[in-house]
Formats: C-alpha cells, structure tokens, sequence
C-alpha cells in the first residue's frame, strides 16, 4: 500500500495551474486574481461626513452653548450651493459631501434646530476634521490593493467595485466533470429492477465540485461496455479541465474503466494506506487530469476530499495544498487495531466555550454508509494501530 502523502503528492506533481482570463466583478467571487490590482481611484472620492449632523467651522463652536445660521441642508448625492461661513452651518446627512468652509460635523444629537428662526443651537464643542472622512482616507490612487494569488471575497469584490474596476484577471474557474460507472446505476426514479441501484455518487460529487466554485459538468453514467467508457472519458477530457470518476478502480473482473484507461490515458492504479477509499487512481488523458475516485458513496466523498479538493485548487490558483487538519477532543472511542491504514472516521462536532472542537462518531463506519457522512461535520484521522479514547486529542479534517 502507498503512503496517504506520497499519494497526494504524486497527483499535486502531475497538475498544472490553468491560464487566466477576464472575468466580470460579478462572477470573480472564489476565483484567484492572476494580476495585480492598482487602484485609479481614490475612495472616499470627496470628504464627506460619518454622521447625521451640521457641517460647522470649528473655531465656530469653540465655546459652546452657540447658535448658528442654518444656510441650507446637504443630502447624500447633492452639494450645497455656496460655503459655510463664520456664524453657518449647514444641516447635513450621512455620506454627503462636506460643503466649502466647513471644517468639522457635530452629529445631531447634540444640536437643536429651530427651524423656524431659521438657526441651529450647538450644545458641544469639536475639533477640526470630527466625524469627516476626508477624500483618499482609505484608498490613494496608485495604491496596490491586491496582489496576484489573492482569493476573492465579498470584500474584496466591494473595494474593487468601489474604485470602479468592471473586469479583472483570474485564474479560470476549473470545469470539472463528474462520471458514474456501472451497469447497476439508475437515476431516472423508476422501480428499481434486481441487482440495480441509484446513483448517488454523481449527485454528491456535481455538488462538492460546484460547493468548491468550479464549474460542474455532468458527464452522465458510463455501462460496463469498453466503448461506452472510452466515449464518455474521451469528450470529457476535450470539454473540461478535470474529470472525477466513481467506480472500476478496484480489481474487479468487469472493472473496464481501468481497461479503457490504460488505452487512452497514462494512468496510475493505486492502493492507498487508508480507510475508506483505499483504492484510488490518477493520471491524465492528454493534459487533462482524470480522478479514479472508489465506487462506494463515503470512499468517493472522502477520496474527493483527500486528493481532488487540493489539486484541482491547485489548478484554480490556491497554493496552500496541505490538508487543513484541526485538532479536536474525541468523546468516543475511535481507535482501531493494526491494519497498515490510517482511518478516517466521520464525526459529528462542536465547539465549547474555549473554541475547541470536541467531536463523536456520526454513525455507521461502513463505506457504504452515506447518511452518517452526510451528518458529519468532519473526518477524524486514527492512525493505524492507535487507540484513542475519550478525552483524547485527535486530528480532524472539517468537512466544507
């Protein structure tokens, strides 16, 4: 049997990034910048005031109780027509612009407006600049607001769109197609006939891969017929940039997947030191890398966790390819005896006062077993041979 990490490397070596393109602000959230971004902009592009209030001269309120003249009012989206000068001020809202003269914003809790007499009483003394964001505070025209290999969130999206960037170059969003293979399969919701089963691999990996930000294509299921297999494998090597595939990775009499694969791709089958998903292949079909993933549903799930999530990131620009392991206390007992493999159980978690993750077995262990994987928040390793009880520390991987 291979060694989890040599595994994982052997398919992180054998990757490539993919190219860049323009993409639209509104589709670039998840995706990895492929070039700086400079702003040409500055943001806030005028001053403007952090509160509801009036606009005043500081040295206008330098001793308080005082009354001013209210010249007019200023809205966000308008200016004031004219400047406040000595013994003015002028009625103000939140993000308008700060009118000419004025210098400081005493917010409106502290004033009093008679709006008949056309004043304003000031009951508190600032400073010059109180409560006024002034142009460029945040962002300077020239300014580097991310670099190359930046993931982009809300956030990121927001100052981008704030400085008015329309488009930007990222590494491409991978199109990763998903294959089901197996005269068992069925997924049209008929009677199931003896022998027969649903497909629920290709649901649950159309979904990880569109959870993850790529693009998902369903490449449909694959009968046990060689030239089915080379059919669907060969169109989705040319339409994608990835392809995950369950099932006939094994040593199986009818696994012709692997048949059809050592034919038209340069392919490794691999035992890996590790339950589930002990089985697991990987090559490519031309440049395109093909994922031999287990057929059982938790073996698919985990094997995609294990090897696919990290090295399709890879192609999408993420550079940080180490499993994101967490520790955590274990309430059960989840160690096991010898085997030559390490475990990975699913668990259900949480997270107590101090902020560590304490879990517990979700359900049934069995590969087959999908509803305990789909209760757990995340995988436990048990590393071969280690008994690890209650209150013990244990290494886990959050399922996302």
């Amino acid at each position: 049997m291979i060694p989890l990490d040599e595994a994982r490397q052997y398919v992180l070596d054998r990757v490539a990034r993919l190219g860049s393109a323009r993409v639209p602000l509104a589709d670039a959230a998840g995706l990895v910048l492929a070039a700086d971004v400079v702003a040409a902009e500055q943001v806030p592009p005028f001053a403007n005031t952090a509160m509801d209030g009036f606009a005043v001269r500081a040295a206008d309120v330098a001793s308080v109780p005082v009354t001013l003249e209210v010249i007019g009012t200023v809205a966000a989206g308008s200016t004031l027509d004219g400047a406040v000068g000595p013994g003015q001020a002028a009625r103000i809202m939140t993000g308008a612009p700060m009118p000419d003269g004025a210098d400081a914003v005493v917010m409106v809790e502290k004033t009093t407006l008679d709006e008949a007499a056309g004043t304003v009483l000031i009951d508190l003394s600032v400073s010059e600049g109180n409560h006024v964001r002034r142009a460029g505070e945040d962002v300077e025209p020239g300014d580097l607001l991310f670099a190359a290999g930046t993931v982009l969130t809300a956030g990121h999206l927001g100052v981008l769109a704030s400085v008015g960037v329309q488009d930007v170059e990222c590494v491409r969003r991978p199109k990763v197609g998903v294959i089901s293979t197996g005269d068992e399969l069925v997924d049209d919701g008929r009677p199931l006939q003896p022998g027969e089963i649903r497909d629920s691999n290709r649901r649950t990996l159309l979904t990880l891969v569109a959870e993850a930000g790529w693009e998902a294509v369903d490449l449909g299921i694959a009968v046990d017929q060689p030239d089915t297999i080379r059919d669907a494998f060969a169109a989705g090597a040319v339409e994608c940039d990835a392809i995950l595939s369950s099932g006939g990775v094994s040593m199986g009499a009818f696994d012709y997947v692997k048949v059809v694969l050592d034919e038209i791709g340069d392919m490794r089958w691999m035992q890996i030191a590790i339950k589930p998903a002990k089985p697991f292949a990987f090559g490519l079909i031309d440049t395109t890398p093909v994922f031999g993933l287990p057929g059982n549903p938790v073996s698919s799930m985990v094997s995609f966790e294990l090897f696919a999530r990290a090295a399709i990131g890879f192609m999408a620009g993420h550079n940080d390819t180490d499993l994101p392991l967490l520790r955590a206390i274990s309430e059960d007992t989840l160690g096991h005896g010898p085997d030559g493999k390490t475990h990975f159980l699913r668990v259900e978690g949480r997270i107590d006062d101090t902020g560590r993750w304490h879990v517990h077995r979700a359900g049934g262990q069995g590969s087959h077993q999908l509803t305990a994987m789909a209760r757990a928040d995340a995988l436990a390793l048990a590393p071969d041979g280690v008994e690890i009880e209650p209150g013990d520390e244990v290494r886990i991987l959050l399922l996302r």
